[in-house]
């Protein structure tokens, strides 16, 4: 091991979070040891840019490495006693990491069998979900789950990255959430993002029966340096995986259900046809008939 000065603390903004100032002891402390990134990556079997952003409050450290921080770094159980500090976030703890992941994906592939997805929701959509879940919440908690969830659409800003790409089952656009109005506008974001090249959307229409989703919604993420990840979601709770036999498995029931939907353009005609009657009042109608 290379011989080093140990590194002084970095001197932080006072604007600064809870999770910057813990992953800034984590640098110092790893300075402090003589040690480089690749070299504590090493140790706790990550890779150096994934041990820099915990170090500056880009990913949430999980127990786990925190006990290997405490035992590598010899700091008396001080990654593990300010855990908490270091895991900060305003989603729910069962998905406050994919919130993050989301940040700084490479690409992202979902599939969506009831609704929107967060992503791409719209406020009012996304109030209309939030209320329906949690009828009873404050109007200000309401509103804070409602300005987190539209916080995380911040990732399309930049116009290359992440690669998104949706298959969403026929009645994410049939059920009518907020009413006519709130879902006309919600599949005019659609369509705007889609025509903007920013997304790529496709349709599983009703009529192609069984199919490989059926067990619930599904997230895939790649990352330019670290390995892709596959999320399962259920009722207050989710999976969050880098298997990679899961992952193998999750990207082909991804690949099966772009092969089961509409074509890309044809989902968009669905789509734009769908935004049409719901601004017109109308009762939205299944593609190829079937049941409403």
């Amino acid at each position: 091991m290379a011989s080093r000065q140990p590194g002084k603390a970095k001197k932080l903004d006072v604007t600064a979070s809870s999770r910057e100032l813990y992953g800034a002891e984590l640098r110092y402390k790893r300075e402090q040891a003589g040690l480089s990134l690749e070299e504590m990556g090493a140790m706790l079997f990550i890779t150096k840019s994934h041990l820099s952003n915990l170090e500056v409050g880009q990913r949430r450290i999980q127990l786990d490495m925190a006990k290997e921080l405490d035992r590598i770094l010899n700091t008396d159980g001080f990654f593990v006693r300010n855990l908490e500090a270091g895991r900060s976030s305003p989603h729910p703890e069962f998905f406050a990491d994919v919130a993050e992941l989301e940040t700084f994906a490479a690409g992202i592939w979902e599939w969506e069998p009831l609704l929107v997805p967060g992503l791409l929701q719209t406020p009012a959509y996304a109030a209309a979900v939030i209320r329906a879940y949690d009828p009873v919440a404050t109007d200000d908690v309401a509103r804070e789950r409602q300005t987190a969830r539209m916080e995380r659409a911040g990732i399309f800003a930049n116009p290359k990255t992440p690669r998104y790409w949706a298959v969403l089952d026929e009645a994410v656009i049939r059920r009518p959430v907020g009413g006519s109005t709130v879902m006309a506008e919600q599949l005019r974001h659609l369509i705007a993002m889609i025509r903007r090249n920013r997304i790529i959307a496709q349709v599983l229409p009703f009529g192609a029966g069984a199919h490989a989703g059926m067990t619930g919604p599904l997230k895939l993420m790649t990352f330019t340096d670290d390995t892709p990840m596959a999320y399962y979601q259920a009722q207050e709770t989710g999976s969050l995986t880098d298997n990679p036999a899961t992952v193998k498995r999750s990207v082909l029931t991804y690949d099966l259900l772009g092969a089961a939907a509409l074509s890309p353009e044809a989902s968009l005609t669905l789509i734009e046809a769908a935004a049409e009657e719901y601004e017109h009042g109308a009762q939205v109608r299944p593609a190829g008939g079937g049941v409403a």
